[in-house]
């Protein structure tokens, strides 16, 4: 077996895909899962699929083109706004992307009109988080500007929350968006077929909301491979939360003190962390570091500590016995290590399947 290793038990990815279809259904509200944090890789877009998805939404279209490439033939959605250089490749690759540009949309209706082809839009609406989207007051004006672009449909508008600053969908932001649907609607004498409310952190708000709204859909992609929503971090009930882990091998293990000696500086990656001289400890390296995973989201098991890395190196104490060279140590993962550790090339991808 190689290490460092990534597990990924699909039958599981499938089981809290399928049950957040089927639990959002009952809300009215479907399902595009993401699939970036995967890159996109076919084995996990089958899953998908197989678990009752008609769509499938990502920010990059290298991984739509790897899922076409796999004879993958479903909706895709880009949820990243397009860039004006990549417009061709959008067209060729989408079915559908979100958009707050004018400029982007006038350029996707210029090409979709040269080749014949007709491309959907969903106008994202800012709704507190700051990140992407066009102000309220100013949705109205913006749908005035692109109507009329040949070869260009609205599809519909949605907006995404929690990813910049954690604000949350609630009543109040949700509000917002619903009562925009029925303002462009009645303006413009369009019907909207998607509202779609955010992603994972809308899961709570979704499954547990009485009053009207007009949402109908969610991007879902934490959730789904974690099982866990990502505002405050907890498990979602009925979820498997050990989809992914992460293995890794201890190449030295000794008996080190806590407090480095000789004349110190920064260290290679410009930090001065404060030590406390904690006498001697069981130390273990093992062959894991940053330039493979974002180290902050690995939680280590019961009786080891994560206590420093660095490029190649993840240093653990720990509180019961030594580890020995050769063993190997498994992680649980939050969203930022499985992204930066699924990106790695030097962690190597299991995928366990039926």
């Amino acid at each position: 077996m190689k290490y460092p290793r990534l597990d990924i038990d699909c039958i599981k990815i499938h089981h809290n895909a399928q049950f957040l279809i089927t639990q959002l259904s009952l809300k009215n509200i479907s399902v595009t899962p993401v699939t970036k944090v995967f890159l996109g890789h076919p084995i996990i877009a089958r899953y998908l699929l197989d678990a009752g998805a008609t769509m499938l939404a990502d920010s990059r279209i290298e991984n739509f083109q790897k899922m076409t490439e796999a004879g993958i033939s479903v909706s895709k959605i880009l949820i990243r706004t397009p860039m004006l250089s990549q417009i061709s490749s959008v067209l060729k690759h989408c079915d559908l992307s979100f958009n707050t540009e004018v400029q982007v949309v006038q350029r996707l209706s210029d090409i979709a009109r040269q080749q014949n082809i007709n491309h959907d839009i969903i106008i994202l609406v800012e709704l507190g988080d700051l990140r992407e989207g066009i102000m309220p007051n100013r949705v109205i004006d913006f749908v005035r500007d692109i109507i009329s672009l040949p070869n260009i449909t609205i599809k519909g508008i949605g907006a995404n929350l929690a990813c910049r600053y954690g604000i949350a969908p609630d009543h109040q932001n949700m509000n917002v968006l619903s009562d925009l649907a029925d303002e462009i609607e009645a303006t413009f004498g369009i019907s909207l077929e998607i509202i779609s409310g955010g992603n994972s952190a809308s899961i709570h708000w979704a499954l547990n909301h009485t009053a009207r709204t007009r949402i109908n859909n969610l991007r879902i992609g934490e959730a789904i491979f974690l099982g866990c929503e990502p505002l405050e971090h907890e498990n979602i009930k009925g979820l498997h939360t050990d989809a992914v882990s992460l293995t890794a091998e201890v190449i030295e293990s000794n008996i080190k003190p806590t407090l480095p000696w000789g004349i110190r500086g920064f260290n290679a990656f410009g930090e001065k962390e404060s030590l406390q001289d904690r006498g001697l400890v069981s130390q273990a390296i093992l062959a894991l570091g940053r330039q493979d995973v974002c180290v902050s989201g690995l939680k280590a098991p019961k009786g080891l500590r994560i206590v420093s890395s660095t490029s190649d190196h993840l240093i653990l104490e720990t509180s019961g016995r030594p580890l020995f060279v050769g063993e190997t140590v498994t992680f649980s993962l939050d969203y930022t290590a499985l992204l930066s550790s699924m990106s790695s090339r030097y962690i190597y991808k299991y995928f366990k399947a039926l």
